[in-house]
């Protein structure tokens, strides 16, 4: 019996531990959720359009490198052409 008592006790204990965690904490308040999804979300959208523009920028390099297929290269080129345009 003394066992099953000292289990809930640590039991009890991990549980208050565990509610006093930043993450429950966070959630108790609808303003910091909204706060904290907030800043979440553009964080996420800012690593998806970086991530995109280089990704771009090198396939673009690397399609401006390939002359010998003529319809990519003058493709490439005059995209090229375009964002230097854009650069002015």
């Amino acid at each position: 019996m003394d066992l099953n008592q000292d289990s809930i006790k640590r039991l009890e204990k991990a549980i208050t531990d565990l509610r006093q965690h930043n993450f429950f904490r966070m959630y108790d308040s609808l303003w910091r959720l909204t706060f904290f999804s907030l800043i979440r979300g553009l964080a996420s959208g800012l690593g998806w359009v970086i991530g995109a523009t280089i990704l771009v920028y090198l396939l673009t390099i690397i399609l401006s490198q390939i002359e010998f297929i003529p319809i990519l290269g003058e493709w490439a080129s005059r995209l090229i052409e375009q964002i230097g345009k854009f650069e002015k």
